[in-house]
């Protein structure tokens, strides 16, 4: 039941404003409004049909990272982390990144158009009411994102049972109104879509096509949660529970409109008695509340894997509940993402106008997971010519619906693509970054043999007790550890060389945490292994090292953890990315979070050592 509440939250809230979007977009364009109808209606059950019961829900659920699913996860899959610039798989990581990237477009417009179309339903009984839907908008939303950081498992057991109860009752609306006209349910032959794309005006039918894809815009969220959940959990509630209450609720609304076409301004309000619009509104607001908390949980999972996986700076992240994995807090996301949300109300206003940014970066998003999910299928040895004649013929929808809302790009679709193309920038310069800077690392780094020789001619002072020095290689001596015999000339009994890898699978097996190699003079490499949507407690990995690889240092809490502080100066003479971007970069590696912190290493264990680098 959980799964009703986090996964389908949005798509199970577009009824409030799909339909009408997609009628207005007809009508508008003069299409005859009964004459319409129908055809819309089935192009609506077919989308749904086709992109998320059989792609989604029977396709992509399929191509699991260990039971993870996302693009990011799917990008760990390809291997793309370490691509090599010219090869195709650096090509398919830029596409992945885009496609991350994407999500975040859709989690700012998501909340901005759930809550708002569900408080407009005040407009329909009182349209004096209008001046304050945006400012009761922008305070719901406001509420929302303060309390983000108190954590969801307080409300997280009840999301289930009250989306369950929304799904019955969109469900019940819905047969209220095939009732009053049966022949709607017609739309179930997709001739009726075919024949409404074929007659109507080219430029009708594109815009039909961007606002019917609003019917589908939060499918993408059963492959981003299947980690939670499950791919079983996820297919038994789409099947049994929101794929009927859809069906329901968008032949209700097609067949109201079949029967009095003044219900075109709100056909989801009109379907309920009216005795019934204000606690409709109330509860509508609550559905839309869990679809947007949905959203932003969902940001907050995508960053911390992208961290791990090296595409974004560290942050701060803060686990609301111990007891429950997954339950995160990234404040600098959380705020961002509320700036931007709270700003797409304000400069859109309704609904309608907010419909015409929504669309075209979940489109794109899933052109780029179904590419994705081909090259998946053939890497795993499926058929190459099934995999491309399945996947292509899906993919052909997608970029169908993708060119009908580009038609929008100057309406508003520019608004969610312009945080995208924002968003893929900054990782794509942390990536480039990184590399750049390990490439100079690596160039400054004395090796082992040179190390050892020089201590053995010249031995350091000895000191009892343990120090570990980090290092993003596994060969040669890291460069805090070399600054700091150069100036103390001593070292502890007992060295620790630690590398932390992130695994390109979401969590590490036991038996692969920790490798311990003993190198000479009392110094060990210790190689400590976390998946992707671990939280990379340095502290937890030693004590695992001590009690199972058979590293020897003393008692963990005593050991002094040197950590190098870098300070990145961009530089023409060296050849790398332009230097206005070697300065983007060096501006979010001086505000990301404290390597210590991001380890989880206690701040009374941690000295820093400064460090220049110039790239």
């Amino acid at each position: 039941m959980a799964a009703l509440g986090v996964v389908y939250g949005d798509i199970g809230t577009s009824p409030l404003y799909a339909l009408k979007e997609a009628v207005k977009a007809a009508t508008a364009n003069g299409e005859p409004l009964a004459d319409a109808i129908l055809g819309i209606v089935s192009l609506i059950i077919w989308s749904l049909v086709l992109v998320v019961s059989i792609k989604y829900a029977t396709l992509i659920l399929r191509a699991d990272n260990r039971g993870e699913g996302g693009i990011v996860a799917m990008l760990a899959l390809l291997h793309a982390r370490h691509a090599q610039p010219g090869t195709w798989r650096a090509g398919v990581l830029v596409l992945g990144l885009l496609g991350a990237a994407l999500l975040y477009g859709d989690g700012v417009i998501t909340p901005a158009i759930s809550v708002l179309s569900a408080i407009e339903g005040l407009k329909v009984d009182a349209p004096q009411l209008a001046p304050i839907v945006v400012p009761l908008t922008l305070l719901v939303l406001f509420c929302l994102f303060m309390v983000q950081s108190k954590g969801t498992s307080f409300v997280g057991g009840i999301f289930g049972p009250i989306m369950l109860a929304w799904f019955v009752v969109i469900g019940l609306l819905g047969v209220s109104g095939i009732v009053a006209a049966p022949h709607i349910l017609a739309a179930f032959n997709p001739l009726h879509a075919i024949e409404f794309l074929v007659h109507a005006p080219k430029a009708v039918a594109f815009a039909v096509l961007g606002a019917t894809f609003l019917a589908v815009t939060g499918g993408e969220a059963m492959y981003a949660d299947m980690g939670h959940f499950g791919a079983s959990r996820i297919r038994r509630a789409w099947f049994a529970v929101v794929l009927p209450a859809l069906f329901l609720n968008y032949l209700g609304q097609g067949a109201l409109l079949l029967t009095d076409p003044t219900a075109l301004s709100n056909p989801f309000y009109q379907l309920a008695p009216d005795w019934l619009h204000y606690p409709l509104v109330a509860f509508s607001t609550v559905a839309t509340v869990i679809a947007s908390q949905a959203i932003i949980t969902g940001a907050y999972s995508l960053t911390q894997q992208s961290m791990q996986l090296g595409f974004l700076p560290r942050m701060d992240v803060r686990h609301t509940a111990s007891e429950e994995r997954g339950q995160i807090y990234v404040p600098v996301v959380n705020w961002l993402l509320a700036a931007a949300t709270l700003g797409a109300v304000v400069l859109f206003g309704t609904s309608d106008a907010l419909a015409g940014a929504y669309g075209i970066a979940v489109s794109l998003l899933m052109a780029i997971t179904t590419f994705l999910a081909a090259l998946v299928a053939i890497q795993w040895g499926f058929d190459r010519r099934m995999v491309l004649a399945i996947n292509g013929f899906f993919l052909a929808i997608d970029l169908v619906f993708f060119a009908a809302n580009s038609l929008k790009l100057f309406e508003g679709a520019w608004f969610p693509l312009f945080i995208a193309a924002a968003i893929a920038f900054l990782m794509l310069t942390w990536r480039g970054g990184q590399f750049l800077v390990e490439n100079v690392r690596a160039a400054m780094r004395e090796s082992d043999d040179a190390f050892f020789r020089k201590l053995a001619a010249t031995p350091p002072v000895r000191l009892p007790g343990a120090s570990a020095f980090f290092t993003s290689g596994t060969v040669g001596i890291p460069l805090p550890l070399t600054h700091h015999l150069k100036h103390v000339n001593a070292l502890h009994e007992h060295v620790l060389l630690v590398t932390v890898q992130t695994l390109e699978a979401p969590r590490a097996e036991a038996g692969r945490r920790a490798d311990v190699q003993e190198l000479a003079s009392g110094v060990s490499r210790l190689i400590l292994r976390f998946g992707f949507m671990e939280q990379p407690l340095v502290a937890d990995g030693v004590r695992v090292a001590i009690e199972h690889a058979g590293l020897r240092c003393g008692p963990p809490e005593h050991i002094s953890y040197y950590i190098g502080r870098e300070t990145v100066i961009p530089t023409a003479r060296i050849p790398g990315m332009w230097v206005w971007r070697e300065t983007v970069f060096a501006f979010m590696q001086r505000n990301a979070e404290r390597s210590a912190a991001y380890f989880g290493i206690p701040t009374t264990q941690v000295v820093e050592i400064g460090i220049e680098i110039e790239i």
